[in-house]
Order: structure tokens, then C-alpha cells, then sequence
């Protein structure tokens, strides 16, 4: 089963409260109250998604935390990535992968190709589709007949 973690999980969450009132700073424990999560859950969450360059934090009476920039130039990659690293299916699929068996699987460029489509559909999410209530219309079918895999190099 492919399944993102529960910090991931709680990163959207998170991420998709602010985004509704973007014009407003968050304090962790508004946060934590209104998402009904653990406050030391959200503030581990926080400190990660301010780390990637998604959130802002400013400190003092009006303070608190805000999007980077605009929910729709947030995606849903992006808080994954803030979480979990880079979107990869398999370790011979990332950037620098380092994967023992890349050089005799045959399957590698095939591996690279499935990760590219899901991290080509996870960027077409943004978080201000996470954030509406609107069920999401994602594409039937990826271009991923027009996406090119390099080569991967052999050890």
C-alpha cells in the first residue's frame, strides 16, 4: 500500500486551515484547537513546514504563522516533500538515489516514469484545491507518453 504518513497527513490539515484564512496570522494553539490536533503535533508541523519555505512565522502579540505564498502556488508535492523528502516511488527514482541493484534490475527507467506521473499529478494539486471543500477533478489520463526519463547511469 502506498500511504503518506500521519505527519504528512496533519502538514495538509494544517496547511489547509491557514489557506482558508490566509489574511490572518495562526497561533499554534488556535491551530491545534480548530484542527483538533495535539498541540506539540502541530507545533513539530509548523516548525517543519516554516523549515521548507511554505509557512512564515512571526513572533510577538501579532504574531504567528501565514502562508509563504499564495495557496495556489503551494502544492500538494510540495507539503509532502516538506515532510518526507522528495516524491519517489522507489530509491533508484530519485536525484540521487542510491539503489545497489539500479545497474542490473531493468527496472529503474520504468520506476522513474511512475514516479514523475505522481509527482506531475501531486504538483497539479495545489493547496487551494486541498482547502476548498469542492471535490477535486483530477485528469483521467497523464501526458506521460511526452515525459522524457534521462538514462539512468550504470555503477
Amino acid at each position: 500500500m502506498l500511504k503518506l504518513s500521519r505527519m504528512t497527513d496533519y502538514a495538509a490539515v494544517v496547511m489547509a486551515h491557514i489557506a482558508r484564512f490566509p489574511h490572518m496570522p495562526h497561533a499554534a494553539t488556535d491551530i491545534a484547537d480548530a484542527v483538533q490536533l495535539p498541540h506539540p503535533t502541530v507545533s513539530k508541523t509548523l516548525k517543519s513546514l516554516v523549515r521548507a519555505g511554505l509557512l512564515t512565522s512571526q513572533r510577538g502579540a501579532h504574531g504567528g504563522y501565514r502562508l509563504a505564498r499564495p495557496a495556489s502556488r503551494i502544492t500538494a508535492a510540495d507539503i509532502i516533500a516538506a515532510i518526507e523528502g522528495p516524491v519517489a516511488m522507489t530509491e533508484c527514482s530519485q536525484e540521487q538515489g542510491d539503489c545497489e541493484l539500479a545497474a542490473t534490475c531493468g527496472l529503474a527507467d520504468n520506476w522513474q516514469r511512475v514516479s514523475l506521473a505522481m509527482r506531475t499529478l501531486l504538483e497539479s494539486v495545489t493547496l487551494a484545491h486541498l482547502a476548498d471543500s469542492t471535490p477535486l477533478k483530477l485528469p483521467v489520463q497523464l501526458p506521460i507518453q511526452s515525459i522524457t526519463i534521462p538514462a539512468v547511469s550504470s555503477l
